[in-house]
């Protein structure tokens, strides 16, 4: 009777293991934590493979993208439904740029994000005691750089010679840091809903700094804002926006740039219909990964 009550127990330990519920996890990613020694601070990269990774000898192009939480998973997904069985999408590892460990994306991407100290010092942090801090994105651009692409060429078969960058609102913003103060850092870049706005419209005296000093930016650059990232007063909807008309922002920088005339600059704007400043992400994305990666038959000219 003993003999039966344990075999009975033992049977519903193991039904209970093989139904306990286990983290849910992406297939082809792995987590690298990184030290910013300059910083001082510990991040993790988020990378996803190719699907055809382990199978291959080739190098693949990388995209390197802001606020990994939200965008990592979120470029995986779109990532399988637009290559279409790899018939409209070339395979790349995607890197995605983690917020400080242990801190908020509140406080970790204000700070890190931003070229200059001048934020708003009353935002929320989510962080108690500790007020934001704004202005570092330099030294995050010189960790990515200096720290980041050697840990990403010395273990993935990744051709950093097609590097491309994706970040969108704060994100960016510093998107255009670097394209300002080390233009071909990355082969293209992918800059959504731009903060335009921050300090005093920052972002356009760093362009006019830049073009003082240069003739040339070696850059290709896709960029792209919410139909509802304007202004207006006379409607009700509230998805426009109440303060700042980003998408004027963006179209004024649009053309600052085309009246550089600068020979290796290649410069793509859209306005994305019906979609605001919190849902545009996906649907720029899209747009972005179709335009920076092509798929290589096409590329190659093959029908």
């Amino acid at each position: 009777m003993l003999a039966a009550c344990s075999d009975r127990s033992g049977a519903a330990l193991r039904q209970a293991a093989e139904g306990a519920p286990r983290p849910y996890s992406l297939e082809d990613t792995e987590v690298r934590d990184i030290r910013a020694r300059a910083l001082g601070r510990d991040y993790q990269l988020f990378i996803g493979l190719p699907r055809d990774y382990a199978a291959s000898t080739r190098k693949y192009p990388v995209l390197f993208v802001t606020d990994a939480t939200y965008a990592f998973p979120l470029i995986r997904s779109i990532t399988k439904r637009v290559r279409n069985g790899g018939e409209d999408l070339e395979e790349f590892i995607l890197v995605g740029l983690s917020y400080a460990n242990g801190e908020t994306p509140e406080y970790s991407r204000r700070r890190d994000y931003t070229p200059t100290p001048n934020g708003d010092k009353e935002a929320p942090t989510g962080m108690p005691g500790r007020a934001p801090v704004y202005g570092e994105a330099e030294g995050y651009r010189r960790f990515i750089a200096e720290e980041v692409f050697p840990l990403i060429e010395q273990n993935y078969r990744a051709d950093m010679r097609r590097t491309i960058y994706a970040g969108h609102s704060y994100g960016g913003l510093f998107g255009l840091h670097i394209l300002f103060t080390d233009p071909t850092m990355f082969e293209k870049y992918i800059i959504g809903s731009p903060s335009l706005w921050f300090d005093r419209r920052v972002a356009f005296s760093a362009e006019r700094s830049y073009a003082r000093g240069h003739t040339d930016l070696p850059a290709r650059v896709f960029m792209g804002v919410a139909s509802y990232e304007t202004l207006n007063f006379s409607s009700g909807d509230k998805r426009y926006n109440k303060s700042v008309d980003m998408v004027r922002d963006l179209q004024s920088l649009e053309h600052l740039l085309d009246s550089r005339s600068y020979p290796g600059l290649e410069v793509q704007t859209t306005i994305i219909n019906d979609e605001d400043h919190l849902t545009v992400f996906p649907a720029l994305i899209t747009r972005g990964l179709k335009w920076a990666l092509p798929a290589r038959r096409s590329r190659e000219g093959v029908n």
